[in-house]
């Protein structure tokens, strides 16, 4: 059976983002250069995590990672990426309310999930077939989703940074069981992998 697994930044204080997220400060006030800037200054050094991130046959994001908006959809939205958004796979967004699928660029389409995080976690693995699901964040989505027990693989990517506010990992998911399966530092980042134990 293909496993469920989470990628995410994080700052060394367990924020995924910082307060205030908008639609001109996606990841919240002061977040996005300082938490992905492996991503962009360090691509090469970072290429095989880069690479995982997007490796996956189908994912699980919640309604803030798609979009600002809250309420009723604006239909002219169609995701933070542009046309051809990165993942080239389905895509299922956790949402209280509905919206017809939305096909993009690339392979990717977004499916809007209304059933909570066991029915999106099953239709991705129905879509995903042999393959992982990958659970994109943000932080409350994933916490649902550790919380529930659902996840296989922690994939951590801590910046050297405390942002002390802002969307927190880890809130509210109880006790874990992880056992370190990997760590890398690189000169922006360091890479933890954790196998979740159930």
């Amino acid at each position: 059976m293909s496993k469920v697994f989470v990628d995410i930044a994080a700052s060394l204080d367990g924020f995924v983002a910082g307060p205030n997220q908008s639609l001109e400060a996606p990841l919240g006030e002061g977040a996005e250069s300082v938490l992905h800037r492996w991503m962009f200054e360090a691509a090469d050094e970072n290429a095989a995590e880069l690479a995982a991130i997007t490796d996956a046959g189908a994912f699980v994001m919640g309604r803030n990672m798609f979009g600002p908006g809250r309420g009723d959809w604006d239909l002219a939205w169609r995701g933070w990426w542009g046309e051809d958004p990165p993942y080239h796979a389905p895509v299922f967004v956790l949402t209280h309310h509905e919206r017809a699928p939305l096909p993009m660029d690339g392979g990717t389409t977004f499916h809007f999930v209304t059933g909570g995080v066991a029915r999106a976690l099953e239709l991705a693995r129905e879509a995903a077939g042999e393959r992982n699901v990958a659970v994109a964040g943000g932080a409350a989505t994933v916490n649902q989703f550790l919380a529930a027990g659902l996840v296989d693989e922690l994939r951590l990517h801590v910046a050297p940074v405390v942002l002390g506010r802002g969307e927190r990992l880890f809130d509210g998911v109880g006790p874990l069981g992880l056992t370190p399966v990997q760590a890398r530092q690189t000169s922006l980042v360091t890479h933890l992998r954790y196998a979740m134990r159930r």
